[in-house]
């Protein structure tokens, strides 16, 4: 069973990342993804990360979580279609950011469900 999030007005679905492999891997190779699904990576302890989005072939925004709280929210980033890992951009654009979490999700997912930033989020792991 998948863990889950409440994002906006919306439960979706996550795969989870939380090795250094999977996270590295991340969302690469797929060509669509249902709108309640989504990936979170896992940080923990906290650290400063930026993603990029080489190999990945579809808009996503990339939601960045500290301590249940979105800090930042990176809308329709666009895929990187270079082979090329220097000239894919990273994001957010403006530097690392310190998270516990961050969760992708289809292109536009935040404007179609009222996420914003400052939002709580609580993931739901089923650990019951």
């Amino acid at each position: 069973m998948l863990p889950t999030v409440k994002l906006g007005d919306q439960e979706v679905k996550l795969e989870v990342a939380a090795s250094a492999a999977e996270i590295q891997h991340g969302l690469m190779f797929r060509t669509s993804m249902p709108e309640m699904q989504g990936m979170v990576f896992l940080f923990h302890p906290a650290r400063q990360v930026a993603f990029w989005m080489y190999h990945t072939l579809i808009p996503l925004d990339m939601l960045f979580i500290k301590d249940g709280k979105i800090i930042k929210i990176c809308k329709q980033v666009p895929p990187c279609k270079s082979e090329d890992t220097s000239k894919c951009p990273q994001y957010p654009s403006d530097g690392f950011v310190t998270v516990t979490e961050v969760v992708e999700v289809n292109g536009g997912y935040c404007d179609r469900h009222g996420v914003k930033e400052g939002d709580a989020i609580q993931f739901d792991f089923h650990t019951k």
